[in-house]
């Protein structure tokens, strides 16, 4: 199989005073064209730094993270914000949505970085297909959980990117919320997107094509690494 999202090694480390704490220990991980795969592990395993690795938002200290076969941390910051911007979705738990604009212009807001404009029709068609038609002029304060996390969820797809990293995206929301994401992240899978899902929930781990885990991580002296 061509994988679509390949680590290869990739080991992330932090020094505190004489110690490194291992941020993520060495990871293999591949993900499929067309495959949901959901990463769990136990709390300070790494899920939320391997999903920022995998985008592209956070260097390792060793190991190659290849995406559509393109290394992402050769490539020079102006080039990698751009291929991110156009193949890479994100949706976090916190939402992250802009609060002084708009459902309309939040989901529009890849735009800027990924330097394409002229989505209006295509914003307004995820709006319609996620149930915001008719909340496009609120603002973030104005929505429900459910809402905030469908909008997260149309500006991830504006550019019908080939991997969505979502990390805990049911956690604040109740179980048939939850349900309904997911079955929008399903979708999506269905028509050729792939998706890497963290989640420290069984149940919604469940839902995957393949449930992937990550060990505890762990401390050791500074030296050992020098």
């Amino acid at each position: 199989m061509t994988h679509l999202l390949r680590l290869e090694g990739v080991v992330k480390t932090y020094p505190k005073g004489n110690l490194r704490i291992t941020a993520l220990p060495p990871v293999d991980l591949t993900v499929g064209p067309g495959q949901f795969v959901a990463l769990q592990g136990p709390s300070g395993s790494g899920k939320t730094t391997c999903l920022l690795i995998a985008g592209g938002l956070l260097r390792p200290d060793s190991g190659q993270v290849l995406v559509d076969g393109q290394d992402l941390y050769t490539m020079p910051r102006s080039r990698l914000a751009a291929f991110r911007a156009r193949n890479i979705g994100f949706v976090f738990q916190q939402y992250h949505l802009i609060p002084y604009l708009t459902v309309f212009e939040n989901i529009l807001a890849p735009e800027a970085a990924g330097g394409r404009f002229g989505n209006e029709s295509r914003a307004k068609a995820l709006a319609e297909q996620f149930g915001l038609a008719h909340r496009l002029d609120h603002t973030p304060a104005e929505l429900s959980s459910g809402e905030k996390q469908r909008t997260a969820l149309a500006r991830a797809l504006l550019f019908s990117p080939k991997l969505v990293l979502a990390d805990e995206v049911t956690g604040n929301l109740d179980h048939q919320n939850a349900l309904g994401v997911l079955r929008h992240l399903r979708g999506y899978v269905e028509t050729g997107g792939s998706v890497l899902l963290v989640t420290h929930d069984r149940e919604i781990a469940a839902q995957a094509d393949r449930v992937e885990y990550l060990p505890t991580s762990q401390t050791q002296p500074l030296e050992a690494r020098q």
